[in-house]
């Protein structure tokens, strides 16, 4: 298994570039699994911020570069988030 974590997510082209070697094959043959759950901690972040980084205006960041497969991860059930 390679991890590549990246807060920001792939936001320039050197992330990417980074990315695309630590795969060792274009994305478009690569699965992915996100787990956003680290967003809830952040100040700045939450429940907004992890649907905007799935579905949202800066999906791009992730989700949508074009991956084989991709799988969503979320573990909203902890019992440290608020309602």
């Amino acid at each position: 298994m390679k991890l590549l974590l990246a807060s920001a997510g792939i936001s320039n082209l050197s992330i990417r570039n980074a990315l695309v070697d630590l795969l060792g094959k274009p994305i478009a043959e690569a699965s992915a699994l996100f787990i956003p759950t680290a967003a809830y901690g952040h100040p700045y972040a939450g429940p907004k911020a992890v649907w905007n980084s799935i579905a949202g205006p800066h999906s791009g960041l992730q989700c949508d570069l074009g991956w084989k497969s991709l799988g969503v991860l979320e573990l909203t059930a902890l019992p440290s988030i608020d309602r």
